[in-house]
């Protein structure tokens, strides 16, 4: 019997392809608010321009923690894989558990 995952958190490996997908609508997001500073700043609209560079840090603030996940994402994946290695478990059983991550 195979587990089949129910959400893209069922497993380290869904969750890095989340994270990465969110990362590069962060990449999206931040180019479209780049843009629309510019635009406040060549309209002299300086309140506007202000807002969007908050929106701007936010947006950078969450991209760093975007990053720490992906990277703890690697390390949790790379270290069950060395565990399940240095247990020796037969392949049907490493299928199992990797699954069930």
């Amino acid at each position: 019997m195979s587990y089949q995952a129910e959400t893209p958190f069922d497993s380290i490996e869904g969750s890095h392809e989340y994270v990465a997908l969110l990362a590069e609508a962060l990449d999206e997001a931040r180019r479209d608010v780049e843009a629309e500073v510019a635009s406040a700043d060549r309209d002299g609209a300086d309140r506007r321009k202000q807002a969007l560079m908050l929106v701007s840090f936010n947006l950078a603030k969450l991209n760093l923690h975007i990053t720490t996940s992906r990277r703890i994402l690697n390390d949790l994946r790379t270290l069950r894989r060395l565990l399940l290695a240095e247990r020796g478990l037969p392949a049907r059983e490493r299928t199992g558990v990797a699954a069930a991550d």
